[in-house]
């Protein structure tokens, strides 16, 4: 139930993003929040998919705070960081983070965590145009 709401309020705010797609980012978001506690100053940081589904999580206040408990013992703040000065900081960043999800024993959706610095001027959140480094084409 929780899931749907997050998922349907995704593509609500996200009209480009499906509801499976919506769902996974939840799911990625939970993981990112879970290995985030499991590290405390990793200094991790969410992909742009994965933080939209973090948005959208902290706006439904008593299911974010009643996930947090349960996860963290803890409220989990947002506390936004200045997106990094190199792609070296970005990549970094990035590993870290994949590293400290699959440490915590979750599994990495990659189509939601992008390597931007394969990505060039892409903006997208996703595989799905021809050109995407994760399509597999050109």
């Amino acid at each position: 139930m929780r899931l749907e709401r997050l998922a349907t309020r995704i593509t609500q705010d996200h009209p480009d993003t499906d509801l499976p797609t919506a769902r996974r980012t939840i799911g990625q978001a939970a993981a990112f929040l879970a290995a985030s506690t499991a590290l405390p100053g990793a200094q991790l940081s969410p992909s742009k998919a994965v933080d939209a589904g973090w948005h959208t999580f902290i706006l439904h206040t008593v299911d974010y705070a009643e996930f947090c408990e349960r996860v963290a013992g803890r409220f989990i703040h947002h506390v936004p960081t200045p997106n990094a000065e190199t792609d070296k900081e970005s990549a970094a960043a990035r590993t870290r983070t994949l590293d400290a999800i699959t440490a915590a024993g979750y599994r990495i959706d990659h189509d939601l965590w992008p390597d931007t610095a394969k990505m060039g001027n892409c903006s997208q959140c996703h595989a799905g145009c021809s050109d995407s480094p994760n399509s597999g084409t050109k």
